[in-house]
């Protein structure tokens, strides 16, 4: 949150930076004097998105700040900014195409992040002035998403389960919520068969890290999210390219845990739980192999068709846990299958439900606040790619055909019909820099669940 400011009155002086595309241009022209427009056609300044033109005054000190964007794209048109500029304090013209206050400054903040842990960064980030209101309305949600990409980023032997553990402790202690796990073995006696065969093979035991918080008069939400710190694939171990990047298999539980630190940052009326089944799926004498059958929390056996669909299992009882506390809605996040990504690329995360109308609307909020998702169908007679010779049915099958949905059809088993259930399937990474969002872990589909979330439950 060091790039953004208030805009206070007084005597501070702002460098003004204003939005323009091609259609706006000659409005903008309009407010310059001779020589900035001269120095625009000196540079060939053209308004597409991205360019940038530095304008000085007669002295040749930088006064304003030109920035190309997008109208349907209005984030990516900043982001660059808070590394690309001098240092300084900046603020928005409010004569720019672009005059929506909150969602620049959060492209310029989303921008801003660096992850610092391990090196410093090379300079501190330009700093944009915006209004108090603004300010107050978008701290939580940038530091949520830094949350994120900090637990994303963060290499396994310093982000491991007990590390999960410690975040989400953090968060009972803040919000005054309940903390309680179940660590090893207590998994087998507690009847999470499903989390501690996926976990036991690693050094550091599994684990189920459970928050509450709030009136347990207000409507159950239950937010679940995968929390698989390192994933080798276990015994049908990942070839080198596909292990070098599953520190990121955690991803779910990043977001579940900064959602639902939003969620009692607002004081949503809501009686929340967090769930997060946290393991490695590592490789030992006692791994779980391929053929074993599990005997599930709700009762399913299952066969274990591939040791590298593990995200399923860990989630499975941990959904089956969620399901006995008759929840108003059931939420889960999960980095969950590369087949996701296949039909819809790393940007759109692709979200499941059993309802049209939640469909509609955290469609509808992340649209309005300029974060995508995209409905893949539970089409259930791709239920039969799952099916087993010995066991009620598999974690996976033979087919390549539609794993997101397979997937989604699985964990679906474990929710009953008439539970309300969201399952958004995210790749939480980017694989290379771009304005707004810097190569490593990603927030996806945050603001769309807490802006769909503060509506549901709108006070």
């Amino acid at each position: 949150m060091s790039s953004l400011i208030e805009r206070k009155s007084g005597k501070h002086a702002f460098v003004v930076i204003e939005t323009v595309d091609t259609a706006g241009m000659a409005a903008t022209e309009g407010r310059l004097d001779a020589a900035q427009k001269q120095w625009l056609t000196a540079t060939g300044f053209r308004p597409t998105p991205g360019s940038v033109a530095l304008l000085p005054d007669a002295k040749g000190a930088l006064t304003r700040v030109l920035i190309g964007v997008d109208r349907d794209d209005p984030l990516s048109g900043v982001s660059s900014l808070p590394h690309r500029l001098p240092a300084g304090d900046y603020a928005l013209a409010p004569e720019g195409v672009i005059d929506n206050e909150e969602l620049l400054a959060l492209g310029w903040a989303l921008g801003a992040y660096s992850f610092d842990r391990y090196r410093k960064t090379a300079r501190s980030p330009a700093r944009l002035a915006i209004s108090g209101t603004t300010l107050k309305t978008l701290a939580p949600l940038v530091d949520a998403t830094a949350q994120v990409r900090d637990l994303v980023n963060t290499p396994t032997e310093d982000m491991g389960p007990e590390h999960l553990a410690e975040a989400i402790k953090a968060h009972a202690n803040t919000y005054k919520g309940k903390f309680r796990e179940w660590v090893g073995d207590e998994l087998l006696s507690a009847n999470f068969p499903t989390i501690h065969a996926v976990g036991r093979a690693s050094h550091r035991p599994p684990r189920l890290i459970e928050l509450t918080w709030g009136n347990a008069t207000d409507p159950k939400l239950m937010i679940v999210g995968k929390g698989v710190c390192f994933d080798t694939g276990g015994l049908d171990l990942k070839p080198a390219d596909g292990m070098r990047w599953m520190k990121k298999d955690m991803g779910g539980a990043a977001h579940a845990i900064a959602l639902a630190s939003l969620v009692m940052q607002a004081g949503l009326p809501v009686h929340l739980t967090l769930l997060v089944p946290a393991v490695e799926n590592a490789v030992s004498g006692n791994a779980m192999r391929p053929g074993e059958v599990i005997v599930t929390r709700a009762g399913y056996s299952v066969e274990v068709d591939n040791t590298d669909a593990e995200g399923r299992l860990v989630l499975c009882d941990a959904l089956a846990y969620a399901s006995e506390q008759k929840p108003d809605l059931i939420v889960d996040f999960a980095t969950l299958t590369g087949a996701a990504r296949v039909a819809l690329g790393p940007d759109l995360p692709a979200l499941f439900t059993n309802r049209d109308s939640l469909a509609n609307d955290v469609l509808a909020a992340g649209t309005a606040v300029a974060d995508p998702l995209w409905r893949l169908p539970l089409w259930r007679p791709y239920r039969r790619m799952l099916e087993s010779y010995l066991a009620d049915f598999a974690n996976s099958g033979a087919s390549r055909h539609a794993g997101a949905i397979t997937a989604a059809l699985y964990l679906e088993r474990f929710v009953p019909e008439d539970i309300n259930w969201m399952h958004l399937d995210t790749y939480s990474w980017n694989d290379a820099d771009r304005p707004g969002h810097p190569r490593g872990g990603e927030a996806q589909g945050l603001r769309a669940f807490f802006r769909f979330l503060s509506e549901r439950y709108a006070a």
